[in-house]
């Protein structure tokens, strides 16, 4: 029987810290969910969606806005319609009912972006045992914008990791990535030109880390596309990075493609 379960990690942040103290208000971003979620659905595939606290995730509200679909209004409304009425982003699991229910059933794993990943998902346990079953398993491992950062949760210890980063001790960052099941592989994530629009723009304050960083001093051969918000997307393997919100739709390509394309009909 063809496995048609792709599990969604959701993140449930609320607030990213700043440097110099403070905080920003951020979340998941809508069409960095909804567009892989609408296109694997359409494709046949059932999306199982989870967050560590089994809530849904916060949309950002940055993110509430046509200009991230094109600025097609029919095609946000149909976005807004689904995250707000669709089985798939109400009925939400958390990681650790997923990971005991077993893991083998579903056919692969997405993560979208916003902030909200780099706070929560990417330090983890149960993001990162969930990780490495799809790595074990080399099964489609899809993460997009800010997503990517949450594949550190892998780690033996992403929290110290993370706080190795926010302290700015590269070197105890590097020692705690020893052994990392992605090191070496190309990908893709917000970058650090891109991160610093997002800074003056959205959050009004600097981050502690940027995400590209965050993935090289763990062993990632990170790569940007040329023009900050331009789509781009990497595959190395079992992994499908994209790089930003305009990456959503050819992210997902990839990810359907990775999974072989539309199921068999019933």
């Amino acid at each position: 029987m063809i496995n048609t379960k792709v599990l969604f990690l959701g993140s449930n942040a609320t607030q990213i810290e700043l440097r110099g103290g403070g905080s920003a208000t951020i979340g998941q971003y809508l069409n960095e969910t909804v567009v892989p979620a609408m296109a694997l659905i359409e494709a046949g595939y059932d999306v199982v969606l989870a967050t560590l606290d089994g809530t849904k995730p916060h949309i950002d509200e940055a993110s509430d806005t046509v200009q991230h679909f094109g600025d097609d209004q029919a095609a946000y409304e149909r976005a807004r319609d689904f995250f707000a009425e669709h089985p798939a982003m109400n009925e939400v699991h958390t990681l650790a009912l997923v990971i005991e229910q077993g893991l083998d059933k579903f056919a692969g794993v997405f993560v979208p972006g916003g902030h909200a990943p780099a706070v929560d998902l990417m330090q983890s346990s149960e993001a990162g045992a969930i990780l490495r079953h799809f790595h074990a398993a080399a099964k489609p491992t899809g993460l997009l914008c800010h997503g990517p950062v949450a594949v550190v949760a892998a780690l033996a210890d992403p929290a110290a990791y993370r706080a190795a980063l926010i302290e700015g001790d590269d070197a105890k960052a590097a020692d705690l990535a020893k052994d990392w099941i992605y090191a070496g592989y190309r990908m893709t994530v917000f970058s650090a030109s891109e991160e610093k629009i997002a800074e003056e723009h959205l959050l009004k304050g600097e981050l502690y880390f940027d995400m590209p960083k965050a993935l090289r001093l763990a062993g990632g051969e990170v790569s940007a596309a040329p023009e900050d918000f331009a789509a781009n997307v990497v595959v190395d393997r079992e992994l499908i990075t994209g790089q930003n919100p305009a990456s959503d739709h050819a992210v997902a390509k990839a990810m359907i493609a990775a999974l072989g394309g539309p199921p068999p009909a019933a």
